[in-house]
């Protein structure tokens, strides 16, 4: 028998019944070594928001079951598996690394209201892609947390086995974003999930989602911090990037670089006041901002030292601590 995935079903996967209650989830949301390296001529074409001078490059999570967390990417997402060893796993697409997870079983699971992770956010090459991999969801019973239309993006959010959170999204096309000098519009409204079927002619009667796409990439990454002002002094006034969207009203601000809707999201909804980090507990460990420009590179290494934050040198860039203890990356690539 023929079995086609409706919206509402979907809704169903992500425990509730309209597409209001799945836009409340979103807001809530909101060893062995393997080398692929892809011939130049069969190189993906990035997204947008992967050529700006800066962007999200990688992210790398403490689980207390890295096996666990291996098999859930490698399944809902179809993450590669590129380095398989027992206290350390690195997946990505397209012989890219994206998510690293590091084994720690004895640690304990971050508590409510600390700074940290909100969400890892995919992001699909284009939006037949996303409506081939919501099938895929669909079909296979991985638990939706929410839907969510941001007027520049369309998005899914779930939340992993160790409650971190994962948004799965496609842009629009970036002429169509609306700006009013240097803030863009982002919204949140409902998802038209029929549309994106229609729209891209996808077959929700059976599962094409057979492989990652090798374009597929970090698009952006959203954190929990303890004060907004606070964040945009390391990660706009250290780090460079440019404030596109939110407010303290909002309790929400967006940085980007290039005119991308956002690189990185920050937010104090759960975390208001939250202090430091603690090591011993799950979640992000640290994450990667990528340039190929040294200048860029040499520019945010001195900004961040003189304004007090501890930098270190690492492989191809430096390492910094943000004001809650999570490590961030630059690295020329």
């Amino acid at each position: 028998m023929t079995i086609h995935w409706t919206r509402r079903q979907l809704l169903r996967l992500a425990g509730t019944a309209t597409l209001t209650g799945a836009l409340t989830g979103a807001l809530r949301a909101e060893g062995i070594e393997i080398q692929t390296v892809l011939p130049a001529a069969q190189t993906p074409q990035l997204p947008f928001g992967l050529t700006r001078p800066v962007h999200v490059g990688e992210v790398c999570l403490r689980a207390k079951d890295v096996a666990g967390l291996k098999t859930y990417y490698t399944s809902m997402l179809g993450l590669e598996v590129l380095k398989d060893a027992p206290d350390a796993v690195t997946l990505g697409a397209g012989g890219t690394p994206l998510l690293h997870i590091l084994a720690r079983p004895d640690a304990t699971p971050e508590a409510p209201g600390q700074a940290g992770l909100y969400h890892t956010a995919f992001l699909m090459p284009d939006r037949a892609d996303l409506a081939r991999w919501l099938v895929h969801v669909a079909r296979n019973q991985f638990p939706l947390t929410g839907f969510a239309d941001h007027s520049v993006s369309e998005a899914v959010y779930l939340t992993d086995p160790e409650g971190n959170g994962v948004e799965v999204y496609s842009d629009r096309p970036q002429e169509t974003w609306l700006w009013a000098g240097n803030t863009v519009t982002m919204g949140s409204k409902e998802l038209n999930i029929d549309d994106i079927f229609i729209k891209t002619k996808t077959r929700t009667d059976r599962d094409d989602y057979t492989a990652v796409p090798a374009a597929l990439r970090i698009g952006h990454i959203h954190l929990r911090v303890g004060g907004l002002e606070t964040a945009r002094a390391f990660y706009a006034d250290g780090f460079g990037l440019d404030v596109v969207a939110g407010s303290d009203q909002r309790g929400a601000t967006f940085l980007s670089s290039g005119r991308y809707h956002h690189h990185i999201g920050a937010n104090i909804w759960e975390s208001r006041d939250a202090g430091p980090r603690q090591e011993a507990m799950t979640g992000l460990d640290w994450f990667s901002l990528h340039t190929n420009d040294q200048a860029i590179l040499d520019a945010r290494r001195t900004d961040l030292q003189a304004k007090g934050f501890a930098v270190s040198a690492i492989d191809g860039g430096f390492e910094a601590l943000d004001p809650w203890g999570t490590r961030v990356r630059l690295v020329r690539v």
